[in-house]
């Protein structure tokens, strides 16, 4: 809802957790076509794309729904890779593109999209408990051999007990934003809650329009990276 271009959010969770449908539309909006759809058309992924887009209104965002349960994740293993290459070609047009991906080591996880992305961010809560979990995937992200991600790093839920640059330090990946543990002002996206007083400015809002700016500064910094790189190799 921050985001500063038009923005296409893809909730591929194989969990079947209906973040969307259940979450703010509270189960009001009926399913009518996702991924499902997508992976059963005769179409291009690029053309069946366009039929399963569905906008919210009165925004710059718009949407397409993932499994209903998780046993149908299954049958989106060959929709993954078109779908990046897809979804690649969207930012030409001054779309950006923002994927759920769930929890990650899940049957039916999409790893071919999250190999495309510029950026793959780790999100983590900063309690001992929570950095535990997080360990082994953070040293899976760090081993050449075990991730074809591009960048990786984290998204950090909360600033405490544990600080940014110990949690950085810790799980050795670069801190890239934290949104504030704020239950009541994330109940506004997370189920459909009236916003609570305030609720544009407070810190959970502002937080959100912050790690906004640090993904998007992030996502540039690392695009014209990749770019110097190539012309260098170009010119050797």
């Amino acid at each position: 809802m921050c985001w500063p271009r038009p923005v296409l959010v893809v909730e591929a969770d194989p969990s079947g957790s209906n973040g969307l449908l259940a979450g703010i539309f509270r189960g009001a909006r009926e399913y009518d076509g996702g991924l499902l759809e997508l992976a059963s058309s005769p179409l291009a992924v690029s053309d069946a794309l366009r039929d399963v887009v569905r906008p919210i209104e009165t925004t710059g965002v718009s949407f397409v729904v993932g499994t209903q349960t998780h046993s149908q994740a299954a049958a989106l293993s060959g929709l993954w890779a078109p779908l990046a290459e897809a979804l690649a070609d969207l930012e030409r047009s001054g779309q950006d593109v923002i994927v759920d991906a769930g929890r990650l080591g899940l049957v039916g996880s999409p790893e071919p999209l999250l190999s495309w992305a510029d950026l793959t961010l780790l999100v983590t809560r900063t309690t001992l408990p929570a950095l535990a979990g997080a360990r082994t995937w953070a040293e899976d992200l760090r081993s050449p051999s075990s991730s074809t991600w591009r960048e990786s790093g984290l998204l950090l839920v909360g600033d405490g007990p544990y600080t940014k640059r110990e949690v950085g330090r810790a799980l050795t990946l670069p801190v890239v934003a934290t949104v504030a543990e704020d239950a009541v002002a994330a109940a506004v996206y997370h189920r459909g809650a009236p916003p609570p007083r305030r609720f544009e400015s407070g810190p959970y809002a502002r937080s959100l329009h912050a790690a906004t700016q640090a993904i998007t500064s992030t996502v540039t910094r690392l695009r014209e990276q990749r770019t110097a790189d190539l012309t260098g190799d170009a010119t050797l």
